[in-house]
């Protein structure tokens, strides 16, 4: 029979060492596994053991937004795969300076944990958490927005524990206040942008396939019209 208490009593004192030795490099909110929020995506994908050019642009215009998808675990020692709850961070920069850290936890290996488990091993690390009646922008490009179940922070840094989409799991949205708050309205800019120049992009896009047709259909005669014979 399975037994939730005894899971739970298990875990616990792994994830609390986990969180306390080993996901959270510094003590304050400013960093995560040597993340610097701020600093240069160059130096970001090189801590990563990636490159720039694998930074994927989410906008361009009014500002240049990009997001590495990264697997802090590689960086973990000893036998880091047995003990680290962690599946994958997504890495967000806005011209180039890290705002944001997404923490997206393996459901395997906190399974059985209720809320108060998680807040209760983060709080090792971070103090005292506060469970405010919010919901914070989740995941990517400000799109998916999730329920704070608790958040740890300080006047320029934010961590907030939520829960995924699917609510299977749990992850963490670090962030730097002044930058996230930049990128956020950059972005509204946007997609405002994107849903004005639409209707031309189309006009645009339909020109380029007419005149594809066109090419096809001219490089065709060239060379069925010579040929011809009633």
């Amino acid at each position: 029979m399975f037994d939730s208490g005894r899971v739970r009593a298990l875990i616990f004192p792994i994830l609390s060492t986990v969180f306390g030795a080993s996901l959270f490099a510094a003590t304050d909110l400013s960093t995560y596994r040597g993340m610097q929020f701020g600093m240069d995506l160059a130096v970001a994908a090189k801590q990563a053991d990636m490159k720039p050019a694998d930074a994927k642009v989410v906008h361009e215009r009014p500002d240049l937004i990009q997001e590495i998808d990264w697997q802090p675990r590689a960086s973990l020692a000893p036998d880091p795969v047995k003990a680290d709850p962690v599946r994958d961070a997504l890495l967000s920069f806005f011209n180039g300076q890290l705002f944001r850290i997404v923490v997206m936890y393996d459901s395997h290996k906190i399974e059985g944990m209720s809320a108060d488990d998680m807040i209760d091993a983060i709080s090792v690390t971070y103090g005292v958490a506060t469970r405010p009646e919010a919901a914070i922008s989740f995941h990517s490009n400000f799109a998916e927005v999730a329920r704070v179940v608790a958040r740890w922070e300080g006047p320029e840094y934010s961590c907030d524990l939520v829960r995924t989409g699917d609510q299977a799991s749990f992850a963490m949205v670090l962030y730097s206040k002044p930058l996230a708050g930049l990128a956020e309205a950059s972005t509204i800019r946007a997609v405002r942008l994107e849903a004005q120049e639409a209707p031309q992009r189309e006009i645009e896009k339909q020109k380029k396939r007419e005149d594809a047709e066109r090419l096809v259909l001219e490089n065709a005669r060239s060379v069925n019209r010579p040929n011809f014979q009633p």
